[in-house]
This record gives C-alpha cells, sequence and structure tokens, in this order.
C-alpha cells in the first residue's frame, strides 16, 4: 500500500499549508482528498509536488507492505511458474 503521510510531514517542515498547494501551485482539492485517503495519484502529480517542496519522492511516500498485500510477481515465483509448466509437459508427455 502506498501511503502519504511523509508529504504532510514534509509540508509541515517546509511551511507550506494545503491551502498554498491549491491556491498558488494549484494542486486540485481532489488531489488533496485522493493524498489523505491514500488513493492512486500519477507520477505527474507526484513530481509536481517534489518539485514544489524541493524533496525526493520518498520525502512524499512511501509503500508498506502487510501480510495481506500479495506479491504479485518476484523472480522466485517465475521460476516455481516454470518448474510447474516442465513438470506438467513431463506428464503429459508420459502418459502418451
Amino acid at each position: 500500500m502506498v501511503k502519504y503521510t511523509r508529504l504532510w510531514e514534509t509540508m509541515q517542515r517546509k511551511g507550506i499549508s494545503q491551502y498554498r498547494l491549491i491556491k498558488t501551485y494549484g494542486i486540485s482539492n481532489g488531489q488533496l482528498n485522493r493524498l489523505r485517503k491514500n488513493l492512486y495519484i500519477s507520477t505527474h502529480t507526484v513530481e509536481t509536488l517534489c518539485r514544489i517542496l524541493d524533496c525526493r519522492v520518498e520525502d512524499v511516500m512511501e509503500i508498506v507492505f502487510d501480510e495481506s498485500d500479495e506479491l504479485l510477481w518476484s523472480p522466485g515465483l517465475e521460476e516455481e511458474r516454470q518448474k510447474q509448466e516442465e513438470l506438467e509437459k513431463k506428464k503429459k508427455r508420459q502418459g502418451q
């Protein structure tokens, strides 16, 4: 899960309010709502925030995994998938 807690900390440290993001820099209230709820925002928005705050991506967001997050891909999973395919092919050949 992506969390934007670091954004609020960075904004406080840099002295930039949500009001200023909206009025001075044109960040929409909708985007701020999405950030508050840790919902998807575009990489363009992340880049814009980093430029405004003169900071790195790590100062705006972080990725936090918990046990309920499903791992979608990893080298180990790919190897396991290939082994399973090979076993299935071998079983088909032996059954013919």
